[in-house]
């Protein structure tokens, strides 16, 4: 393995960091024993300044450069920023408008529904009646069609592969241009 710069952050294939190098897990290190990483780090990853200084969190995360992507209307990124979740509950205000169909089928005779099928007395076209025990249409009720969703959240994850983000804790300190 080449020599790596001072807070390179690499992929790697197994899940322990080698040697001179750190997990990107979000931990706090002293100051004191890392002042080349510090320097080039701050706090943009946390900690307090004074003693400690934080690693970028990379667990369940997809890494970004700073800056913008270059299209009109895209987002400025910063570094250190956190953004997204891991998981969504979608609300029904955030769905597009949809119906949900009744199937029917032809011959159902009863005042309730429950367990049977829905009716079309008389040859009506509409599925929208059902033909009560005196063989009347009667309304379907608007409780015909139970709520779906039960409100959870749902994965958000887009398609991943699991590697380890590690960072280098030695190496050559880069140069400025």
């Amino acid at each position: 393995m080449a020599d790596p710069f001072v807070a390179e952050v690499r992929m790697f294939g197994f899940n322990f960091a080698p040697r001179g190098w750190a997990t990107c897990d979000g931990q706090l290190l002293p100051i004191s024993q890392n002042t080349a990483l510090f320097s080039l780090l701050g706090t943009n990853y946390g900690g307090d300044g004074r003693s400690t200084f934080g690693l970028p969190n990379l667990q369940a995360s997809a890494a970004l450069h700073a800056g913008s992507s270059g299209g009109s209307g895209l987002s400025q990124r910063f570094v250190g920023e956190v953004g997204g979740s891991q998981s969504v509950t979608l609300l029904a205000s955030e769905m597009p408008g949809h119906n949900h169909a009744a199937n029917a089928n032809t011959g159902g005779n009863n005042a309730v529904p429950t367990g049977l099928d829905w009716g079309n007395p008389g040859g009506r076209p509409a599925p929208n009646f059902m033909a009560n025990a005196q063989g009347t249409a009667q309304p379907m009720s608007l409780q015909a069609l139970a709520v779906s969703g039960g409100s959870l959240p749902h994965n958000n994850l887009m398609p991943y592969l699991t590697v380890t983000f590690c960072i280098a804790l030695q190496g050559v300190f880069p140069a400025r241009n």
